[in-house]
Parts: structure tokens; sequence; C-alpha cells
């Protein structure tokens, strides 16, 4: 069996950030969301991933890059996102007709994927879908089941949704999905809709299977979703971690303090994670709260927030629920005339 990862798409919700960086490459637990992925194919047994990338390509594989996989790992271009359906058109000389599961990168699931792997390798399906209950199903691909469990019908983004089952983003296939992507026609949205080839499936006789996730799942396509992943992941730390030093400074709850980072005269609340080569001086970093490597944080509070590396704060009183991009740089204005100076990108949030 073979894993699909993909990585490619604008992010447009994720906007300024996704300019400048791929949105699967934003971390969460100070962990780009992409390795969630890798890691979890890995653990189902999977040693040949594909990873479909588009827009900053060279960043997605120069990250991958950056680790040993326990895997062979190739990347594959998809010149536009066409939707996901179309990436396993870009896909099918990689996959040549094995079995694969296709994982949406920016996706992160708490329980992971090996029984779900387990079962469709043992079924006669043709096809595999996860499903999970959301609260908003108007914004997800729906799936309508029978009394007994079986997909009657999938729709994508319903204005008037049938169930409030949602299809997430991790499939199984075998090889009649190649016929499927080829047969549907693009949607209203220009798209080759994965839901479609699904139910072009289920209409011409294949089985397809579903079950429902246990524990949290979360797509991380918009900043309070990356807020609220991050929420999640950090919940799932077990102990405080210190390779750092610590000066006066006082540790409540569960930490990570990875190496050669410096804190003083400064209260951590956990969970939080705090990266490599850091100072942290004067300051409050509250519960929820990942600070990315080589960031200086003098003077400041902190909390519920995704702050991303190589970023300075300093003399800001109070930083809450916020997502902070690489390398920038917030200080205080000690100048005349006083007020508040910005240079905001496009599509950016503040709340002043």
């Amino acid at each position: 069996m073979k894993g699909l990862i993909l990585s490619g798409g604008h992010g447009t919700r994720l906007r300024p950030l996704t300019y400048s960086q791929q949105k699967q490459l934003i971390p969460v637990g100070n962990k780009p969301v992409l390795f969630y992925a890798i890691e979890d194919i890995i653990e189902a047994g999977i040693r040949d991933i594909g990873i479909i990338v588009g827009p900053n390509k060279e960043q997605v594989i120069e990250m991958v890059r950056s680790k040993k996989w326990d895997a062979n790992i190739e990347f594959i271009h998809q010149p536009e996102p066409k939707g996901l359906a179309h990436a396993i058109i870009v896909a099918e000389n990689y996959l040549k007709n094995e079995p694969f599961v296709m994982y949406l990168g920016d996706n992160i699931l708490k329980e992971g994927i090996v029984e779900h792997v387990k079962s469709f390798l043992n079924s006669d399906a043709e096809a595999s879908i996860l499903l999970t209950e959301v609260s908003n199903p108007e914004e997800f691909g729906i799936a309508q089941l029978n009394e007994k469990n079986e997909i009657v019908r999938l729709i994508e983004k319903p204005k008037k949704p049938p169930s409030n089952f949602a299809v997430i983003g991790i499939y199984m296939f075998r090889p009649a999905i190649f016929k499927a992507v080829k047969e549907i026609k693009p949607s209203w949205r220009n798209q080759l809709e994965i839901v479609d080839a699904i139910q072009w499936l289920i209409d011409n006789g294949y089985k397809v299977k579903s079950a429902f996730v246990r524990g949290w799942w979360k797509d991380t396509g918009k900043p309070e979703d990356i807020i609220h992943a991050n929420r999640l992941v950090l919940d799932e730390i077990k102990k405080t971690e210190n390779n750092g030093i610590l000066k006066e400074t006082k540790i409540n709850g569960r930490v990570i303090i990875e190496k050669n980072t410096i804190i003083e005269n400064s209260l951590i609340k956990g969970p939080a994670i705090i990266g490599k080569n850091c100072k942290i001086a004067n300051s409050y970093i509250g519960p929820y709260t990942s600070i990315g490597n080589n960031c200086e944080i003098i003077d400041a509070e902190i909390e519920d927030s995704v702050v991303m590396e190589g970023t300075e704060i300093k003399g800001i009183k109070r930083i809450v629920e916020s997502l902070i991009g690489k390398g920038a740089k917030i200080v205080r204005n000690e100048s005349l005339p006083k007020g508040h100076k910005l240079v905001i990108g496009d599509n950016s949030q503040v709340r002043i």
C-alpha cells in the first residue's frame, strides 16, 4: 500500500501567512502540520509516500528532507490546484494501481490511521472514508447514511445538510478510483471533487465503507483552526521537559523547553512549548502557547497563541489567541506621536 499526501493549494484562508509559506508547513505544537500526516502514514506500516506539491514546492521539499524518515518519499508536482480528484489523476503514474491512503496535509487526527488501514485492507471495499460529527455541516463534504450505516449519498458543502457527518480529509482507495476521477465533471468551483468521484463509485455498484473517528480531528485551514489544533496538541504533553536554562523563573503545569533557550524572571504556565535558542525575560507565557525557535520575548505577555520562529516581541501586554508568522517584530512604540504603528500584509486581521 502507498501513501499520497496533498501539500499543494494556495491556502487563501490563511493569508497573509501563506503568501510566503505553504499552509501545510505552519507549525502546530512547534511541528509542521504536514509532519503529522507523514508520521500517521508511517505508523500504519506504509513505506512509500508521494507528496503532491504546488506553490512553494521548494519549501515543502526542503522541510520534508530536513528530517530523516523511515520511508521512501517522492514529490509529485500538481501545476495548479484543480481539486482532490485531480490530484489522484496527477499521481496515477506513481500509485501504479496499488491501494493507497490519501491524506490531506493540513489535517490532524489524534488517533492516527493504523486501525482504519487494517480494516480497509481486510475488506473488499474499493474505497473507505472517515467521518466525524460536526456542528457546521454546511462547510464540509457530508455523508448521508441509511439505517444500516451504509453510505447513500455524499454532498459537498450542502446548503441543507442531510446529516452532520463530515467526510474528513483521509481516504483509502483501490484502483477503481482511477476510473472514477476521469468520469466525473468539474464542480461549480471548477474543481474535480473527491466526493463526486466517491459518489460515482457508489452509483456504479462499487463498495464504499465508512468509519467514525475516535478522538479529535482538525482541518487547519483557517487561523482559528491552527490555534485550536495547537491547544489540542499541547494538551497531549504528559510532563515537563526542561532542556534550557532557567533563572528566577517559575514553571506551572506541563511545559517543554528546548535546548539553548534562556528564560529569566518569567512565569511559564503549561501546557506550552518553547523552541530552541530562545531568549525570554520579564515575561509571562500562558497556557496553550507555542513559541518557535530563535524567538526573543522581552517584557511581554502571551497566551493561547502560536508564535513562529525568529519572532521578536518586546514591551507588549497582552497578546492572546494570535497566530504570528516567522520573523515578525512586535515592539512597543516609544516615540512620538504615540499610537499604534502598523505594517500589515494583505488579508491580515488585527484587533487592538
